[in-house]
């Protein structure tokens, strides 16, 4: 009898990231045909939608497309400014709808909330302030609720919420202050390990005090020789990641096996999405990253 992987409730996959895809239509991008040959061809069954607009927006012409390939949807992904209150709500929704509806149509089940960034991810200015204040952390917390509601309602989709660096969802203070701010029922994590170790946090700690609010994982690893002098520099994000900063497992922090333990111990079904950031690289450069790391995490038990 062939026994269970010892991480049976984590299912593996990748996305766009991971071939150096940010935007929807950039000319430094690998063509989406290319990213769902090789990342099929990697060995992962799972994609994210990744930046609205780079796939196939068609849910007949997606179907096709990755059905041919053994490839499935995990998710789709927005970023959000909900702090800046009910203002931004209606164009907020729009940008969420078209992606919410797509990730239905392709038999999804979550929807990954980036918030925004406070400062330019290309050119570093300060878009805002750093820290929120008090109205703005009700609006944050508050308008996420309703859009996590709204989400499940019309979409049937589960809304995760992604910390990440340059945004006010970044830190162990401030995931915990947003975490104990939210409807569990309404708002669910996505742990990113790379951003949330880039930011100073410990990913298995985490899951171990937060487990129940553990929706979705994305799995990334920082160099910390050159986080150290990003951080050192005040480097913003996008420069950051030229900079190399985000690694190939399993040569950054945090080590994954351990994280991955710490998922499975929650007893739930969790994906697990391989993003490692390198916008802009070579198009020649994801392909064989993807392989060694599927390999990587298959040591794992994933």
């Amino acid at each position: 009898m062939t026994m269970p992987s010892p991480l049976s409730r984590i299912r593996i996959g990748s996305a766009p990231d991971s071939w150096g895809v940010w935007f929807a239509d950039d000319p430094r991008q690998v063509p989406w045909q290319r990213f769902l040959d090789e990342v099929a061809g990697s060995g992962y069954e799972w994609i994210e939608l990744g930046p609205y607009g780079y796939l196939p927006t068609d849910p007949a012409v997606l179907a096709e497309e990755t059905g041919r390939r053994g490839l499935r949807v995990s998710a789709g992904t927005v970023f959000t400014g909900l702090h800046h209150g009910p203002a931004v709500w209606d164009r907020t929704w729009a940008h969420v709808a078209e992606n919410a509806a797509l990730a239905q149509a392709m038999g999804a089940e979550h929807l990954v909330v980036i918030p925004s960034f406070w400062r330019d991810d290309k050119t570093g200015e300060v878009l805002e302030d750093h820290t929120l204040t008090a109205e703005q952390w009700r609006n944050l917390t508050g308008l996420t609720e309703r859009l996590g509601r709204e989400v499940r309602e019309r979409y049937g989709l589960r809304v995760v919420v992604h910390p990440h660096a340059d945004t006010h969802v970044d830190s162990e203070e401030n995931v915990a202050r947003f975490l104990d701010a939210t409807d569990p029922d309404l708002v669910a994590l996505c742990l990113d390990t790379g951003h949330y170790a880039y930011c100073g946090g410990d990913s298995v700690k985490l899951i171990e005090t937060y487990g129940e609010r553990i929706g979705y994982l994305h799995l990334k690893q920082v160099d910390p020789e050159i986080l150290a002098r990003v951080v050192a520099d005040e480097v913003p994000f996008g420069p950051a990641v030229a900079r190399g900063v985000m690694c190939e497992p399993p040569s950054g922090v945090p080590a994954l096996e351990p994280v991955l333990a710490a998922a499975q111990a929650l007893d739930v079904e969790l994906f697990a999405i391989v993003e490692q950031d390198m916008y802009p690289c070579d198009p020649d450069k994801p392909y064989p990253i993807a392989v060694r790391t599927r390999r990587f995490l298959r040591s794992c038990g994933a």
